[in-house]
């Protein structure tokens, strides 16, 4: 699956060492260039997995969302909010989902000008068929164990923490 590089070196360590060299150390720029380079790796998998379904990640995990709605169903703006998306990008893939017969608009019944996406019942198939693909594969993450896998989840909290997606879970609440 993929397209490995095989490179006699970890280029990424070459540009950490070249960094060192001209501007100092700096532990931050190969964190950084290790994620996004491990965010391209697991893109390819992932959406490598769930072609034969016709999806991609993004719309995938649209799907999972309203799987996870009690009616099925969500305002467009509440689908951007929770997969932290902007408006633009929820609409682009609401529209694939529906063409693709996996999801169908209506009135939001609670406000008159929204809109819900809802999950049908192909979709819902489609979503549990994939799933399944995607557990057997560790979402792409085979080669970690179970406590480096959650260690990992842990320290990017900090992160999210830190751009304000949501309380630190870690403060001391006020009463």
């Amino acid at each position: 699956m993929g397209n490995p590089l095989n490179l006699p070196f970890d280029p990424i360590e070459r540009a950490h060492e070249n960094w060192t060299r001209r501007w100092g150390a700096s532990p931050a720029m190969a964190a950084v260039t290790s994620v996004m380079r491990a965010q391209q790796i697991l893109i390819g998998r992932l959406d490598a997995a769930l072609k034969p379904y016709a999806l991609t990640f993004a719309r995938y995990e649209a799907l999972v969302l309203l799987t996870f709605s009690h009616s099925g169903g969500l305002p467009l703006g509440k689908i951007g909010e929770r997969l932290m998306v902007h408006p633009t990008s929820v609409t682009n893939t609401i529209d694939r989902l529906e063409r693709q017969g996996f999801v169908r608009r209506k009135p939001n019944p609670s406000d008159g000008r929204g809109t819900l996406a809802e999950i049908t019942g192909e979709g819902r198939e489609v979503v549990e068929q994939a799933t399944r693909d995607l557990l057997d594969m560790d979402f792409g993450l085979e080669d970690y164990t179970a406590e480096e896998l959650r260690e990992m989840h842990r320290s990017f909290v900090k992160l999210r923490v830190g751009f304000g997606d949501f309380p630190d879970p870690e403060a001391p609440t006020e009463n």
